[in-house]
């Protein structure tokens, strides 16, 4: 029997909210009858006093919203996927994702002509030490510093301090209304100029782009709900990149990037991992069934860690 009610747990930051009210208007979409309630929990990440960067970052943004699913005070958590830990999480499911939004990383910078043409020891500010390295790869002279809060808040960081520029990812800035279709965005008052960073050397982290919804894995009423609006591709997708992760042990402060992508019926997975301390990542790609996520995963992480 489908559920009459359901209420969706998130965090407060501007963008999960947008990111939960894409997750109603899609339900509603598709069960008109259905009452949606939006209830706002409040996590770890976000709060400006917990820093631990040897601990990583990963659950940080999801355990309390998790924790609130498996008490009953929330039906559906949605995250945004790059934030969830790759083990599985007792008692709970991703039952759905919606159509992923662009991968890309974003270069956001007080400077016209991009990345390459950054003054020499520029001040770069990015959150993601998988970025940390890729900035490094392609510009070893660059100052790159850590970078913590909302969208809005890194913007508001850049403009206030001595920085050349920052890293965000585009489906963010996106979703907020901030579109770096052209090269430049506007942000109370501040003009930025955005490039695109290619995704050969910037590949984005496991689930970038990907808003999940988590139900509790015995709830069969919400999982009929939310499979009516699942992008099962998307869904496949990621399901291969978490197990790469999961296998590779990749969350925390691992510099590691992976993405799948599903065309003509073939899935395509290509990783990027930085050991050791060398300046350059592994890389490796595998193509095989859309289906068969898992094993290409393994045959991913054989290539990745044998090489």
């Amino acid at each position: 029997m489908a559920a009459s009610k359901i209420i969706l747990g998130t965090r407060g930051s501007e963008l999960a909210r947008t990111q939960s009210r894409l997750v109603e208007n899609v339900i509603r979409s598709a069960h008109s009858d259905v009452a949606i309630e939006i209830k706002i929990i409040a996590t770890k990440g976000d709060d400006a006093k917990i820093v631990d960067p040897c601990a990583g970052r990963k659950g940080l943004f999801t355990a309390n919203i998790e924790r609130a699913l498996l008490t009953e005070e929330v039906d559906v958590a949605v995250h945004s996927a790059k934030d969830l830990p790759s083990e599985p999480s007792m008692g709970a499911k991703i039952a759905a994702v919606l159509p992923r939004a662009p991968i890309d990383d974003m270069l956001v910078s007080k400077h016209r002509r991009g990345l390459a043409c950054l003054p020499g020891a520029a001040i770069v500010a990015t959150g993601s030490v998988r970025r940390k390295h890729q900035l490094h790869w392609q510009r070893a002279d660059l100052n790159v510093i850590d970078l913590r809060g909302n969208v809005p808040t890194r913007l508001r960081k850049l403009a206030e301090n001595q920085w050349a520029s920052i890293v965000l990812a585009r489906a963010g800035l996106e979703r907020l209304g901030l579109s770096p279709a052209r090269t430049k965005i506007r942000f109370e008052g501040r003009q930025f100029f955005v490039e695109t960073l290619p995704r050969e050397i910037f590949l984005p982290p496991g689930g970038q782009g990907i808003i999940a919804l988590q139900v509790r894995a015995d709830d069969q009423s919400t999982k009929a709900l939310v499979d009516l609006v699942n992008d099962r591709q998307t869904l496949l997708c990621l399901q291969a990149e978490r197990e790469f992760l999961r296998g590779l042990h990749g969350d925390c402060n691992c510099p590691v990037g992976v993405l799948a992508k599903i065309e003509d019926g073939k899935m395509k997975i290509r990783a990027q991992v930085f050991m050791d301390e060398s300046a350059a990542p592994r890389e490796a790609e595998v193509e095989g069934a859309c289906d068969e996520g898992g094993k290409l995963a393994g045959e991913l992480l054989r290539r990745i860690t044998q090489e």
